[in-house]
């Protein structure tokens, strides 16, 4: 009988700690979306969390993907994409320009258009984008101490927004930034079930 019991409350353990997935649901969004090799991103960088700069560096973001979208929506050759945005990157600085001047705000900001800009480890849903160094055009606004945000440009999929997870880029972000440990969840949850078991033992010896 004691064996049993014992049986039964593992049993509800593992249940209990296992990760449920609910099925069922309607998706109305896209999928997540892999991202190939040859692909030039945009990534902007805040000068703080405050409202004011976030709310900032969300109308420079939506002015920049417009513009660049109508550049390279019907490009088919990233080279030709890469000839285009190195020739016109200065249209990119001077809507960073006009935008902080219409805001009235006096803050340093950089352009650059580089194929080694860093990217943290972001985790877009159950689909994770590993830190590295990638072509990129880079906006740094300020100090750039803020949540950042980004998306690619060639092949043109700013529709999605890589940085909080969400699928429209003019949906308001958080952009925190997703470091993932690998092993992190399953370390904690054996330890749980381990710390668990000694205590059921302990009541029965």
């Amino acid at each position: 009988m004691k064996k049993a019991l014992i049986s039964l409350i593992i049993i509800t353990i593992f249940i209990t700690a296992s990760p449920i997935t609910t099925t069922g649901a309607t998706t109305t969004g896209p999928e997540y979306q892999v991202i190939p090799d040859e692909a030039i991103r945009l990534r902007i960088l805040a000068n703080s969390n405050g409202e004011a700069d976030q709310e900032l560096k969300r109308e420079i973001r939506d002015k920049v993907n417009e513009e660049i979208t109508t550049w390279v929506e019907k490009l088919t050759s990233i080279e030709t994409a890469r000839t285009l945005i190195e020739r016109r990157i200065g249209e990119v600085e001077k809507i960073v320009a006009d935008t902080l001047e219409d805001a009235e705000v006096d803050q340093a900001y950089q352009v650059k258009y580089d194929d080694r800009v860093e990217f943290p480890t972001k985790l877009y849903g159950n689909f994770i984008y590993p830190a590295g160094t990638y072509e990129a055009i880079l906006i740094t606004l300020g100090a750039g101490k803020g949540d950042n945000w980004w998306c690619v440009l060639f092949p043109p999929l700013c529709f999605l927004d890589f940085g909080n997870g969400t699928s429209t880029a003019s949906a308001a972000d958080t952009g925190q930034e997703t470091s993932v440990q690998p092993g992190t969840q399953e370390v904690e949850v054996e330890f749980f079930l381990v710390k668990v078991w000694n205590q059921i033992k302990s009541l029965f010896s």
